[in-house]
């Protein structure tokens, strides 16, 4: 059976991406959480991970990083990674590495934290550029293809490449048209959507790094998770 580690499920969009597609999809594995440490985390992550980073997956002997290519090698082995339609699979392809290698304004200032509610500072001109992008994707992903997902009847890699922007939108309030939105909301009430979401509620943990990039970016409303832990 595949082990994936992963970190935060509160903080780590980069986890949440192969975890949610493996659950949607049936595929068994063994979740190995490893906490985000302050100035700690690569030389402990290098332990399974090649490159010190989440996610990382282990089949057997042979080990798979990086989230773009933990979906790749499932693929090879596993129905329903990507759509079975020719035109719906490219275009999946497309928007899923569009994300993986872009969107930077997007991560950086609103960091995926999916346990509270931010009102933002301000919406930057590439902030609003992302959103815009995003919200252009998403409404063409379900128009074209029929929905509810990104590729059609079933959800796909594309979902699962987006799914913490969703979480994002949640956060941070961010504006979107009417078909976007409902993708969102509809994301959002998947069970394996839910799922992750109670567990990244449960976390006692906070690392001070992603609290402060919270602070940064603007005005905390409401704190939906368990209280810290003493430690």
């Amino acid at each position: 059976m595949y082990t994936l580690f992963i970190a935060n499920k509160n903080y780590s969009s980069w986890s949440l991406r192969p975890w949610i597609l493996m659950r949607a999809l049936g595929i068994p594995f063994t979740e190995q959480l490893m906490q985000f440490e302050e100035n700690a985390n690569w030389e402990t992550f290098r332990g399974f991970s090649p490159s010190g980073r989440v996610p990382c997956l282990h089949d057997g002997e042979r080990t798979i990083w990086d989230s773009l290519a933990i979906t790749e090698y499932l693929a090879e082995r596993h129905a329903g990674v990507w759509p079975k339609d020719e035109d719906a699979r490219a275009w999946a392809r497309c928007v899923s590495c569009e994300m993986h290698s872009g969107f930077g304004e997007l991560r950086s200032r609103c960091s995926m934290n999916c346990g509270v509610r931010v009102v933002l500072n301000e919406v930057s001109h590439g902030l609003a550029a992302d959103v815009a992008r995003v919200d252009e994707i998403w409404s063409e992903g379900v128009t074209r293809f029929g929905g509810p997902y990104l590729a059609g009847a079933a959800f796909s890699a594309a979902d699962a490449f987006y799914a913490p922007v969703v979480f994002r939108v949640q956060t941070y309030g961010l504006a979107l048209g009417e078909t976007a939105r409902a993708y969102a909301d509809h994301t959002l009430d998947h069970p394996v959507m839910r799922e992750w979401y109670e567990a990244a509620l449960a976390e006692p943990w906070r690392e001070a790094g992603h609290e402060k990039e919270i602070a940064l970016s603007g005005a905390l409303q409401t704190d939906y998770r368990m209280a810290p832990s003493a430690g």
